[in-house]
């Protein structure tokens, strides 16, 4: 795991060492074990290095191949790199490491760009073709690890994270208003947008194409799909699907420094903790984190899985002390984000650091065996669904219309949302539900700075949809959907940042593609049974975990948000919102604003999810717009 940097330049300008330095000590944390630049005419690459494979001096990127045409910045894990190095050995390739890195540039010789097509694995990379003058940077499936650019026409500059490129210097740092909208909607910014205007993130599943003298082209190589549903018996499928799970397991443990598991105390950590004790032949190191309030700790469950497969356990208890970290949150995620367990998932990282470079996690699966309990919540029939779809949209209209002409009142918002919800059918609802902000809420809450930066700045795509018709399973849509979505920008943007602020590397082993393909394969009635999501998956794992953990509804990694900023907090969220530097940015109506902290601080009305949206954005525009 590493952190990478570069830059590319045109009309004959050229690239000074110290410019590359700056960028490579902005990301000094994700690859604390050595440091390494190239710089050729007209391209500097720069990569910070987390020796995980092969820790020889051979492996200090940049990598090259034999003849120096090509020059590559890695960042994560190829997890077929041993197949895939017999294969192009067997071909006539010489390799000079045992790392994963130069499989990179071998296969870029023999495939070009396909090349992404034949790798398993998290990853973002840059590759230099010396003789074609040309760059090629890729992005895994997920979107486990982060690819952030900025062109101009003068240069290109790219880097694992948004510090790398800002500390380029010659830049202008200013929001971009359309990415904070999408924020408040999402509680993250989604692809291609960053928070930062002329700043832009290679979506997951795409690669990017840089030639002559600053010719961009994007593309998609993969997207979540429907695939034929599998024809078998149940008991045939959940005895493929654990030994697919074992399997992508047991790639994911292929390492050459300590290596241990993130057990939350549901099915996913568990069965991961469960297959990977009965791979190794040591105890398997674990770690677990909980919560000092009653109703928010998940510890006695983790502590059952590590007794059963007598793990090496370690523990760490949160209380609301724990929100004085929130600035150095901030500072490394870079963008606003307001998933409210990036605060323990970056505690039991920095605990795991203390013991192992490497972790695997459950994380990945919910969204392929519809694990979340909104998705049933989306599922639920609204009266409206037996009606013509031309009847429901003529409703809408006049709901929509009526709303407008009442103003930002309670029943206006009210009326627009019934509306929304009766035309939206299953992907409408589900993403309603999912809203932080919907934009009945926005109208009430956004003040005329907001209101006008918004109207200034063009509408551009962000995020992706998958195609929706009446005929299609609602929960495959809500599935493929959060593949696409919440899974890249919100959950592997929380794991990768939390995890490299402190040098760890996590992996997920739910996230093997071919695991993913056959899950998006299995009948959807196979994996929710109304009650609880994943149940071909506690079918396939029953004999590994305790009934207690089998049994357990989905429970998220977060905080007791609302109890925390109701008292014990509940002063630092007036300071933070209601100071004169936030209400003199005229972004929010300061009457709504008001009246949010003191029903939350007050306990007339948990508002706790919004408003930790609303503290991260201000605390985000202290830490990079305010200097």
């Amino acid at each position: 795991m590493c952190g990478i940097c570069g830059k590319v330049v045109f009309h004959g300008e050229t690239i000074e060492r110290p410019s590359l330095q700056a960028m490579c000590r902005a990301i000094a944390h994700r690859g604390p074990d050595a440091e390494g630049i190239h710089i050729d005419g007209p391209v500097g690459l720069g990569q910070t290095r987390l020796a995980v494979i092969d820790l020889s001096d051979a492996a200090v990127p940049p990598l090259t191949n034999e003849d120096r045409s090509l020059w590559v910045v890695f960042n994560g894990e190829i997890y077929n790199f041993q197949a895939l190095t017999l294969t192009l050995k067997q071909r006539g390739h010489h390799f000079s490491t045992r790392s994963d890195t130069e499989v990179l540039l071998h296969l870029y010789e023999d495939y070009g760009a396909d090349m992404v097509q034949h790798l398993e694995g998290m990853f973002a990379f840059a590759l230099w073709d010396q003789k074609r003058q040309r760059l090629l940077a890729a992005r895994d499936r997920f979107g486990e690890k982060p690819f952030f650019y900025r062109q101009d026409a003068r240069f290109f500059l790219f880097g694992s994270a948004i510090r790398a490129i800002t500390q380029h210097g010659d830049i202008d740092i200013t929001p971009d208003w359309r990415a904070i909208d999408r924020y408040l909607s999402h509680q993250y910014v989604p692809s291609p947008l960053s928070a930062f205007q002329g700043i832009s993130k290679l979506p997951p599943g795409h690669l990017l194409l840089l030639e002559g003298g600053g010719e961009l082209t994007i593309r998609r190589y993969w997207q979540p799909e429907a695939q034929p549903t599998i024809i078998g018996r149940p008991q045939e499928v959940q005895e493929e699907l654990f030994k697919r799970m074992r399997e992508s397991i047991r790639l994911r443990m292929v390492a050459d420094v300590p290596l241990g598991a993130l057990l939350s105390g549901g099915i996913d950590s568990g069965t991961v903790v469960a297959l990977m004790a009965d791979l190794s032949s040591r105890p398997v190191q674990t770690f677990s984190l909980g919560f000092a309030d009653a109703g928010a700790d998940e510890l006695p469950f983790a502590r059952l899985v590590a007794q059963r497969y007598a793990t090496d356990h370690h523990e760490l208890h949160l209380d609301v002390s724990s929100l004085e970290l929130l600035p150095e949150l901030v500072r490394h995620y870079n963008e606003p984000f307001a998933d409210p367990s990036a605060l323990p998932t970056w505690c039991v990282a920095k605990l795991a650091r203390e013991h192992v470079t490497v972790a695997l996690t459950g994380d990945g699966a919910d969204e392929s065996f519809a694990g979340y309990a909104n998705y049933a919540k989306a599922m639920r029939r609204h009266w409206g669904d037996s009606l013509p779809q031309g009847m429901r949209e003529g409703i809408g209209r006049l709901g929509n219309g009526l709303a407008g002409l009442m103003g930002r009142g309670t029943l206006a918002a009210v009326l627009e949302k019934q509306a929304g919800r009766l035309c939206g059918g299953v992907p409408g609802r589900f993403l309603s539900r999912m809203a932080i902000f919907n934009p009945w809420d926005k109208k009430r809450l956004y003040g005329r700075e907001l209101v006008a930066h918004l109207s200034r700045g063009d509408q551009v795509p962000s995020g992706w949809s998958p195609p929706w018709d009446e005929t299609m399973s609602g929960w495959e849509w809500v599935m493929r959907h959060d593949q696409g979505n919440y899974l890249p920008d919100c959950l592997m943007v929380k794991t990768d940042v939390a995890s490299m602020a402190h040098g760890l590397e996590l992996r997920a082993p739910m996230l093997d593609s071919g695991l993913v393909r056959f899950a998006a394969s299995i009948p959807a009635e196979w994996k929710h049974d109304g009650r609880l999501g994943k149940k071909i998956v506690r079918d396939a794992v029953a004999s590994l975990l305790p009934e207690e953990v089998l049994a357990k509804p989905k429970t998220g990694f977060g905080i007791p948000l609302d109890r925390w900023l109701r008292h014990s907090h509940g002063a630092f969220l007036t300071e933070v919102l209601l100071s004169e530097t936030a209400l003199k940015r005229g972004l929010f109506d300061p009457v709504h604003l008001r009246r949010m902290v003191e029903d939350q601080v007050h306990g007339r009305r948990q508002r706790g999810r919004q408003l930790w949206a609303l503290l991260m954005l201000e605390l985000w525009f202290r830490e990079f717009i305010d200097p």
